[in-house]
């Protein structure tokens, strides 16, 4: 580990919306880890998705500032909105790496049912040397239970791979925008004034509306 040096919390994902169980994480693993600071990052072209992300890049970048708005140490990345292709997160890593920081630096925090997929990520499993893994435990998934299904990365536990079992919201963005698309309230899954935004944007009650030019697009760069 590199002493002295900054420790920085990297939440990365589609955020589609950004809710209350992504934050529950990332606040999680900032306080078990000692991270100084969370860099939130929505992706452009999530590989791991079938389908394309309901909300704009514009609109899921929005989210994800309104969200962490007042909450010190927290920033919001458009690192992958402006890159082209699909948002690996090895390619993510990549680019820090480029600008001088070390793996031992970078915690990349993820949800257990979601680290539970790791194998099936681009450039694993190089990915396990590139960063430190914070995996937090969700409702009906614990970070043990995910470890078991890729056997291999026990002995990485405890040492690139950071187990945080903390309680977290019990949502996910599918819930979120079905529960929107069906009508109903979203009061207590997602910040209020991210819940403003999706009201004010009509936000996955009509997939149309969510069609706005993304800050890429908008800018007219690659």
């Amino acid at each position: 580990m590199t002493a002295g040096l900054p420790r920085i919390g990297l939440l990365g994902g589609t955020l589609d919306p950004i809710h209350v169980g992504h934050l529950d994480a990332a606040e999680a693993a900032r306080r078990a880890l000692a991270l100084d600071s969370i860099v939130v990052i929505p992706s452009h072209d999530p590989p791991h998705r079938p389908v394309d992300p309901h909300a704009s890049a514009y609109h899921r970048f929005a989210m994800v500032a309104l969200a962490i708005d007042g909450r010190p140490g927290y920033l919001a990345s458009d690192m992958e909105l402006r890159r082209e292709g699909p948002s690996f997160t090895a390619l993510t890593l990549k680019d820090w790496h480029a600008a001088g920081w070390r793996p031992a630096q970078l915690f990349f925090i993820i949800g257990a049912d979601a680290f539970a997929e790791i194998a099936t990520w681009y450039d694993y499993p190089a990915i396990l040397e590139a960063c430190q893994f914070a995996v937090v435990s969700r409702p009906g998934t614990t970070v043990h239970a995910a470890l078991d299904r890729t056997p291999e990365l026990g002995p990485r536990v405890g040492v690139s791979i950071h187990v945080v079992e903390a309680p977290t919201a019990a949502v996910s963005s599918t819930d979120v925008r079905a529960l929107l698309a069906a009508g109903k309230g979203i009061e207590g899954l997602v910040p209020s004034a991210v819940a403003s935004h999706i009201a004010a944007h009509q936000l996955y009650s009509d997939r149309i509306a969510t069609r706005v030019p993304s800050p890429v697009d908008m800018h007219g760069q690659d």
